[in-house]
């Protein structure tokens, strides 16, 4: 990350290959090879350790560029493996993801678990009905959250406010627990329900649902901000930052995904307006199930807000993407136009 200077960088946003899954192996062992070498003679707790000591490098780098404030969200999960000799054993890759951040003097904030949903009606792993040798299915992966330094101080005063939230929205967000995200934002789907992502290329990212980077970036960044993702893989988090209105940039040593991310980040413009529509559909829904009136309007839409944080909240779509170089994009917005339809049964219509 030598192009990105010290201190530039908002928010970072990301999953790495985890460590003891074996579709990832190969990649750890093309960058150490001790790796390999100790799997091959059985020493795992040492293969295991210098897997991390590789990531920890990537750590030390986000920390670096991350500003005085800036937050750091990584999704990890542990992993579950059977070595001849060695028998079946959980490898903890949250605890010490976490452990390596916490010693860069990183602060932890609470954490999210996300549950991962999954067709198989197995529940069970080991010995099935009879006790006591089976064990739990991990179905949950864990986002981490740290800060660097103490709370951010944001000057653009009218960018913070345009960024806020939807006050049901916070408090969906803002749980420790995530359910439903593979259900989540259908309508952001392109005409390829792939989103333009082999299989094999996705399936070799490990890469997570378009709704869980865009939660985070909304939760944690305002418009005009640089959002940072080390492990770039198929484009997910810089998707999100550039359906939201904010800047990205992003690392992969795959040059496979080249492609894959260059169609994702073209579907930007259809992308953001079904999101933005998305938003404020579901906003209208909540007024309707709401029981008393807002106190608050917002003052773009004209609909009832729950507190004086929304009433600047505004939404921009992407007007249009160019490709500028190899790996560059632009990207240009305009604020999401009032759907008149939208506040029917009752609810203020802006003039």
């Amino acid at each position: 990350m030598d192009a990105l200077a010290d201190e530039s960088v908002d928010l970072v946003v990301t999953s790495p290959p985890y460590p003891m899954i074996e579709m990832w192996d190969e990649q750890f062992f093309s960058l150490d090879g001790k790796i390999r070498k100790h799997v091959e003679a059985a020493r795992y707790e040492a293969a295991f350790d210098r897997m991390h000591a590789l990531l920890a490098q990537v750590w030390a780098e986000c920390a670096r560029v991350l500003k005085d404030g800036g937050i750091l969200c990584v999704n990890v999960g542990d992993a579950t493996r059977t070595f001849e000799g060695a028998g079946f054993r959980l490898w903890p890759n949250g605890a010490r993801t976490q452990a390596a951040l916490r010693e860069l003097g990183l602060r932890q904030l609470p954490g999210i678990l996300w549950r991962k949903p999954t067709n198989s009606p197995t529940k069970f792993m080991g010995s099935g009905m009879i006790p006591p040798n089976a064990y739990v299915t991990l179905e949950h992966e864990r986002i981490l959250i740290f800060r660097k330094g103490g709370r951010r101080r944001v000057k653009r005063r009218e960018a913070r406010y345009e960024s806020a939230h939807f006050w049901e929205e916070r408090n969906r967000w803002f749980s420790d627990v995530w359910t439903g995200l593979a259900g989540a934002s259908q309508s952001l789907k392109p005409p390829d329900a792939s989103g333009g992502v082999a299989s094999e290329l996705r399936e070799r990212s490990g890469a997570f649902p378009l709704a869980l980077p865009l939660r985070l970036v909304l939760m944690f960044s305002i418009y005009g901000d640089r959002v940072l993702d080390p492990f770039l893989g198929t484009g997910t988090t810089a998707l999100a930052a550039a359906l939201t209105g904010r800047n990205a940039v992003g690392y992969e040593r795959d040059a496979a995904f080249r492609p894959a991310v260059r169609r994702r980040l073209l579907q930007a413009p259809s992308r953001s307006h079904a999101l933005c529509r998305e938003r404020l559909a579901d906003h209208r829904a909540f007024l309707r199930e709401r029981e008393k009136p807002c106190k608050h309007e917002n003052e773009h839409y004209g609909f009832g807000v729950v507190t004086k944080q929304e009433r600047q909240l505004r939404l921009y779509d992407v007007a249009g993407v160019e490709a500028t170089g190899k790996n560059r994009f632009a990207f240009s917005y305009r604020p999401h136009p009032v759907q008149q339809e939208m506040f029917a049964d009752g609810e203020s219509t802006p003039a």
